[in-house]
């Protein structure tokens, strides 16, 4: 049995932009990748709303730090194949962190905690697969308008800044807006067929890392 884990925000939880609820089980990029992959493979979808690289947010109700919280994630579920990091967006939101190269920098310590974490057991560390998120688009929603419009240009660089970050480190690169993109109605999220794109569309990739 592989085990691949997907370290995610809100466009892994599966938010609905539509509903303002959750998506269904089955149309989450988690559930696509875990069907087209079989039952040789589980995929666990460890999804935070708000859930940054690796900077506080003050006003959120729980913890959002994303490398604060990966070496806890890292340890309840080995042994892992392969971890899949999409998370970034929310560095962007005002008064987080705000820039393309932040977000980057995030990345960039998100992959060194899983290379050296301490495995134990004699388990091997788990290859890495960092995702860009599908691109800020502008909205005329108020509350998402005022805290991500002004960073669309940077949200925009985001894939090729990590497609580099995943080649000086050694990790897989998929780009989600290659296949997916957010909705006008928040800027951020994705509908239902675009979050079942990425399962569809990544699948090819995590196959070749897992070797099967």
């Amino acid at each position: 049995m592989k085990t691949v884990l997907a370290y995610g925000d809100s466009l892994t939880w599966g938010y609905n932009p539509i509903n303002l609820g959750r998506h269904a089980y089955e149309d989450r990029w988690t559930s696509v990748l875990q069907k087209a992959l079989g039952h040789g493979v589980r995929v666990i979808a460890e999804g935070l709303n708000g859930r940054t690289t690796a900077y506080d947010d003050h006003l959120g109700d729980c913890d959002r730090n994303g490398a604060r919280l990966l070496p806890s994630v890292l340890a309840t579920h080995k042994p892992i194949d392969l971890v899949i990091i999409m998370l970034g967006t929310n560095d962007l939101k005002r008064g987080i962190q705000g820039t393309a190269i932040g977000a980057t920098s995030g990345i960039k310590r998100l992959i060194k905690l899983v290379h050296h974490h301490d495995w134990g057991f004699d388990f091997d560390a788990p290859d890495i697969l960092v995702m860009s998120p599908p691109p800020i688009r502008e909205t005329a929603n108020v509350h998402f308008g005022a805290m991500f419009n002004h960073s669309i240009e940077e949200g925009a660089m985001l894939a090729s800044m990590y497609r580099d970050a995943a080649d000086e480190t050694g990790c897989g690169f998929f780009d989600a807006g290659s296949v997916a993109e957010t909705t006008p109605l928040d800027g951020i999220h994705l509908d239902a067929e675009n979050t079942r794109a990425i399962g569809r569309g990544i699948e090819p990739i995590v196959r070749m890392m897992l070797g099967l």
